[in-house]
């Protein structure tokens, strides 16, 4: 597994500048905003955003959902911060609510101090699953909300394949919608829903809100 997530890390950053080479920034941050927007009103009945609360983002990428957190105090972590640094479509001048930390999920040591987690499009991409989905959750405050984003497979054969051959080489874990979800309930987590956001030939791509239940 770790030479995948190593390689995985490597070819992230190359699909990041190849995919922005010749989009302008403006116009592509301001999509990423309207499709953050979108996916937060699609989130709003179950996650409550009154403002001013602690909020993670989790392997944030160059775009992630800080963009449209203005009002909350926003942690944001990836372990490629330092290489997004050298895309102009990376501007953290811009959201000055963030604080940003080149850091992975697995190293994040953090004890209830979040009311909100998002972990978006990342899950799928580190290197000890377990471990991140423990420090995700011991980082929520009790009754705090979790949101994961993620790949999921649909078709079992084909994620049994993925998962011997190099079929995805960005993304070092393959699993279903299920096995993230179960990821959660063994952490005690309550699933409020998961709901399909996209479908594509191989996954779907799900969101799942979650919330810490106090003890």
């Amino acid at each position: 597994m770790e030479w995948k997530w190593k390689l995985a890390q490597k070819l992230e950053f190359i699909w990041w500048k190849r995919y922005l080479q010749n989009k302008d920034p403006d116009t592509y941050l301001d999509r990423k905003k309207r499709y953050w927007q979108d996916l937060l009103a699609r989130m709003s009945p179950l996650l409550p955003l009154p403002g001013n609360q602690q909020i993670l983002d989790a392997g944030c990428g160059p775009a992630g959902i800080f963009l449209v957190l203005e009002g909350n105090q926003v942690d944001a972590i990836d372990s490629l911060l330092g290489k997004y640094e050298q895309l102009s479509h990376f501007q953290p001048q811009n959201v000055p609510w963030t604080r940003f930390r080149t850091l992975p999920m697995e190293d994040l040591d953090e004890t209830e101090k979040y009311d909100v987690i998002f972990c978006m499009n990342a899950i799928n991409h580190v290197r000890n699953l377990p471990l991140c989905y423990d420090k995700l959750v011991k980082a929520l405050k009790p009754d705090g909300y979790l949101i994961v984003s993620t790949d999921a497979h649909r078709n079992g054969f084909l994620k049994k394949l993925f998962q011997l051959l190099p079929g995805d080489m960005l993304h070092p874990v393959q699993l279903d919608i299920r096995e993230y979800e179960n990821f959660l309930a063994e952490r005690k987590m309550h699933i409020l829903k998961s709901f399909l956001v996209k479908r594509e030939p191989i996954f779907d791509y799900y969101v799942t809100v979650s919330q810490k239940k106090a003890s």
